[in-house]
């Protein structure tokens, strides 16, 4: 390991020795001054040599403020947008709460309300419990529905609670009509990829009858079950067609199942007949002829 040796290259000159023994007199002579004759010296100091440093040292300063300060303003806006996010939802229960109100005050007696339970489980999508029951006058077969439209059917009743399906359940079938009239048929679930894709279809439209995109269909109470009146959807576009026999229309729902939270269920008491029935859910500008007129409508055929 070699020895250590001082650095000889560059030999200690004189006016180093004079410089450092210079600032060891300035600052003797510093340290015995009076007070104000020390801040006067201190003042022109800030003044002229350390200006630079002072300027440096207040923008390094503002800047952390400035950091923290946004530090807090971020976390405020955290704070407001997860309130917001969290108000959305009860804003649209709340929405959905007062279209059903309304639905209710428009209804004849015999509509029983009830929330939606939906248990989660893998096979069970379909299928939803309610907080409602034999009790409370709820049976077997009776219709579901929303401020929207036609939801779905109970299935099991018992005292306090009951099992319903909604559209998507593979069981379900509806006799249907457009609002004016024109066709009768039945209305199928059809299933795609994901459940934001189901579909209703309305089938059994005679070959001859062309309907329009977006006019209402409607529950025409045939078989007994689903009176007549209820909103099933609005047409989408045509689906299929046999040349001389049939067309098939696809039906936008009127309700999405997820979206139900509260529902009514119409009991043996309602009479939703035409055209009681279809005032609570049709255009309130729809012509009074119209709704009026559906009352006298023979479906025919079987269901």
């Amino acid at each position: 390991m070699p020895h250590f040796e001082l650095d000889q290259s560059q030999p200690r000159t004189r006016g180093n020795l004079l410089a450092s023994l210079g600032f060891i007199l300035l600052s003797a002579v510093l340290i015995v001054l009076p007070p104000a004759a020390q801040e006067q010296v201190a003042g022109v100091l800030r003044g002229t040599v350390l200006a630079p440093f002072l300027v440096l040292q207040g923008s390094i300063q503002q800047a952390r403020v400035r950091s923290v300060e946004m530090t807090e303003l971020q976390h405020e806006l955290d704070a407001a947008l997860a309130a917001l996010a969290g108000q959305r939802p009860l804003r649209e229960e709340n929405d959905r709460l007062r279209e059903l109100l309304g639905l209710a005050d428009r209804a004849p007696p015999g509509f029983r309300s009830a929330s939606v339970i939906r248990a989660g489980t893998r096979g069970s999508e379909s299928m939803f419990l309610l907080d409602a029951g034999s009790e409370d006058g709820v049976a077997i077969n009776d219709p579901v529905v929303s401020g929207a439209g036609l939801v779905g059917l109970v299935r099991e009743v018992g005292q306090r609670s009951a099992v319903a399906m909604d559209w998507t359940h593979p069981d379900f079938g509806v006799g249907a009509m457009t609002l004016g009239g024109e066709a009768f048929g039945l209305v199928e679930p059809r299933h795609g990829m994901f459940r934001e894709e189901d579909r209703l279809l309305l089938n059994g439209v005679p070959y001859h009858t062309e309907l329009e995109e977006g006019m209402a269909v409607v529950t025409s109470g045939r078989g007994g079950v689903y009176p007549r009146g209820i909103l099933i959807g609005t047409v989408a576009e045509l689906a299929e067609a046999e040349a001389g026999w049939r067309r098939a229309y696809w039906v936008e729902p009127a309700v999405r199942p997820a979206a139900a939270n509260h529902i009514l269920v119409m009991t043996g008491e309602v009479e939703a007949s035409a055209p009681e029935g279809l005032r609570l859910w049709v255009e309130p500008s729809t012509p009074d002829t119209i709704v009026e007129g559906l009352q006298y409508l023979d479906p025919g055929g079987p269901e």
